[in-house]
């Protein structure tokens, strides 16, 4: 892993070394076809496919995928709506939930495993998509210095998984995406690099403004740091978009604060706790939480220049930690507001 010396800091960042149990702990996970694929099951353009499914009771569908640009299969649940059938004459609305970086061993269960989301979106006319996010994959495809090839993460979810479920899986066109943490993130990049992709999109707790510097603490240039240590060893965390300060226009390109006037036309919703602890918390004695902080501080910054540019955006800042518990409170909050969009 490369040290971090522009600050003067150096591995300053083990100081935060806790944080992983928190937020990228818990990573790894084989990835094991459950079931024979459908023989119809079609294939993306670059001939990503369905390699196994699992049924999981009357809603949930498991996949596994081969991808050309993954090193290793990657999984998605599904949450399908009452009467889907895969030969069905019509399409359905999607809702994506993209998981935060170290959510679990499966990040692909993580939403249903911590929240009520299966209950909560039974009686609904849409079909949720849960994909794996890859250890700390930052929702990008890496820059691995200028050579570009995998994990290719923006890639295997934009164009291989949504032409899957597009072709095989009666997925429509009206998409709303959202996800919790470094998902949070991943969702407003992802709606604002591909205009028109998303008609709306949410924020739980995510780090929302990648370039944002705290020389004595933490930012998010140390989550990555992190979080590519320890989900990928072999890996350098410079990997991923090459260093903050020398390839400034590459991380510009991912940043959702950058690209904040690109999310004109997107309904929004960004939300984030304070750090001090709040109801969802052990009482008393908890001790403030460092990076649902960094969250709520980077959230301040992105939605103040929404508001500078004129961009609309319905958030709630609240008192609390980065923890399940809260994010579950801000998908029943979001989800009337991204479904009024595609629905």
């Amino acid at each position: 892993m490369g040290k971090r010396t522009r600050n003067g800091r150096g591995e300053g960042m083990w100081r935060y070394g806790w944080l992983g149990a928190s937020f990228i702990s818990g990573l790894s996970a084989s990835i094991a076809p459950g079931g024979p694929a459908q023989a119809s099951s079609p294939a993306a353009d670059d001939g990503a496919a369905v390699i196994g499914e699992r049924s999981r009771g009357s809603r949930i569908l498991d996949l596994a995928i081969r991808s050309p640009v993954l090193a290793v299969p990657a999984r998605v649940r599904l949450l399908l709506p009452s009467g889907w059938s895969r030969d069905a004459a019509r399409t359905w609305p999607v809702l994506w939930l993209l998981p935060g970086a170290g959510s679990g061993p499966a990040l692909h269960t993580t939403w249903t495993d911590n929240t009520d989301v299966d209950e909560l979106t039974a009686g609904l006319d849409i079909i949720v998509v849960m994909p794996d996010g890859g250890r700390c994959g930052n929702y990008t495809d890496w820059w691995n210095h200028g050579k570009g090839g995998p994990p290719k993460w923006e890639t295997f979810h934009l164009a291989e998984l949504r032409q899957i479920l597009e072709r095989g899986y009666r997925a429509g066109t009206a998409r709303a995406i959202a996800g919790n943490g470094m998902g949070g993130m991943g969702a407003l990049a992802y709606a604002a690099r591909h205009r028109g992709l998303f008609r709306a999109a949410a924020s739980f707790s995510g780090p929302l403004n990648t370039l944002h510097r705290d020389p004595g603490g933490l930012d998010v240039a140390d989550l990555v740091e992190l979080g590519v240590a320890i989900g990928s060893p072999s890996a350098d965390w410079t990997d991923v978009w090459g260093d903050p300060d020398v390839q400034r226009v590459v991380w510009r390109q991912h940043n959702p604060y950058d690209l904040a006037e690109r999310l004109s036309g997107v309904r929004l919703y960004i939300s984030s706790g304070d750090g001090d602890p709040g109801p969802y918390d052990p009482q008393p004695g908890t001790d403030p939480d460092v990076l649902e902080s960094l969250a709520h501080t980077l959230a301040l910054e992105f939605t103040g220049k929404l508001k500078k540019l004129g961009v609309p955006v319905s958030t709630h800042f609240y008192n609390g930690t980065h923890r399940w518990p809260y994010w579950q409170r801000e998908l029943h909050a979001a989800l009337p507001i991204l479904l009024a969009e595609i629905t």
